[in-house]
């Protein structure tokens, strides 16, 4: 059977302002003489080595960064750089993508993003109070004793200083009290940004529901505040010609998810040798879906290389990237480990085919 042959991808049909871009990319002045290498994992840090890929070949990449939550391996990160880092990380992207091709980032949320100009929240927690001394048995103890302090007034109505405290001004005194208060930081109208900023555009974007946070213990927090059990996959195109094939899925699979914008698996159970593992059906559901066999795949936070075994398992060829040497360590072992479905061997490892889409300036 003759190989499928996609359509020419006319660069004159974008957007003038994309136009020059694409040009760019696909004149031969800037090439490097040599890039990385399909099917091995790298060590360094990804804006380094992101320009080291050859441009408009990667089929997707699919990626989890640093959510700035406080993490061993983010604890450099201000939160100014954590934004520069993932702005500059997805820019490098928009070269390597193939045209049609897709970026997909998992990322949730920020839920205690401290914000020193939010006022600090009042809670009465009217279920939670140990004493029953109430606002206006303090007011009226205040008002026959104006002279009171605190503690006094504490010592007259017999209950803690504190408690005084929380009927007047809602306020918690013991420690935390001069902390900035917490909100949730909405991370996705950022990404959305950053996203266009680069030339790609918003496609879709999935919740992947997993095992809720504190699933095993009792919720206990004394605000409306949920539980936290839910990411987000953003899904963003770089315009070309994208392949639809509803072959990639069965079409139970296209029922159950492949069309659904919920994703419901549960998460790693145990990360016990990294700190943030997503499981390995959420790469291989976005490698089956948008990319076909050899086609390849890149994450630029690899991490402990769960989207190279996904991309193996499904018979692509994938790029890894990660900043960290002993995880960069346990990537590879995992890779030698026998658990794959698929091992490529060094015998079979080769440079991946480039220029595999037809591209014309003319209309």
């Amino acid at each position: 059977m003759a190989e499928h042959t996609l359509p020419t991808f006319k660069i004159d049909r974008l957007p003038k302002n994309l136009q020059k871009t694409f040009h760019a990319l696909y004149s031969n002045g800037s090439e490097l003489e040599t890039y990385l290498h399909a099917n091995e994992i790298y060590q360094g840090d990804a804006r380094e080595l992101l320009p080291k890929i050859e441009p408009n070949t990667v089929a997707v990449s699919v990626w989890s960064p640093p959510y700035f939550v406080g993490k061993e391996y983010e604890a450099y990160l201000t939160f100014e750089d954590w934004q520069n880092l993932l702005k500059s990380v997805i820019n490098l992207h928009f070269p390597i993508i193939k045209p049609g091709g897709f970026l997909v980032i998992n990322i949730a949320d920020i839920l205690v993003f401290r914000d020193p100009e939010m006022p600090r929240v009042q809670a009465d927690a009217v279920n939670k109070k140990r004493s029953s001394v109430t606002r206006e048995d303090v007011l009226s103890a205040m008002k026959k004793h104006p002279t009171y302090s605190r503690y006094q007034l504490a010592k007259l109505l017999n209950c803690s200083e504190q408690t005084i405290d929380r009927r007047l001004h809602g306020n918690n005194i013991r420690g935390g009290k001069h902390e900035p208060q917490t909100r949730v930081k909405i991370v996705g109208g950022m990404v959305e940004d950053w996203a266009l900023e680069a030339g790609f555009y918003p496609y879709d974007r999935r919740v992947w529901v997993k095992d809720a946070a504190w699933e095993n213990s009792r919720w206990a927090s004394l605000s409306y505040r949920s539980v936290d059990e839910f990411e987000y996959l953003y899904f963003f195109w770089k315009p070309g010609i994208t392949k639809f094939d509803r072959n990639r899925l069965s079409a139970a699979e296209w029922k159950e998810w492949g069309s659904r914008g919920v994703w419901e698996f549960p998460s790693v159970r145990a990360n016990d040798d990294h700190e943030a593992k997503f499981p390995l059906e959420l790469p291989k559901r976005v490698i089956r879906l948008l990319t076909d066999p050899d086609e390849i795949v890149l994450d630029c936070f690899m991490g402990s290389g769960t989207t190279a075994i996904a991309a193996i398992q499904e018979n692509r060829q994938y790029i890894g990237i990660e900043l960290e040497k002993q995880y960069v360590e346990l990537a590879k072992s995992k890779m030698k480990s026998g658990t794959q479905k698929r091992l490529i061997s060094e015998s079979k490892r080769k440079p991946y085919a480039t220029k595999s889409r037809r591209i014309t300036s003319k209309s």
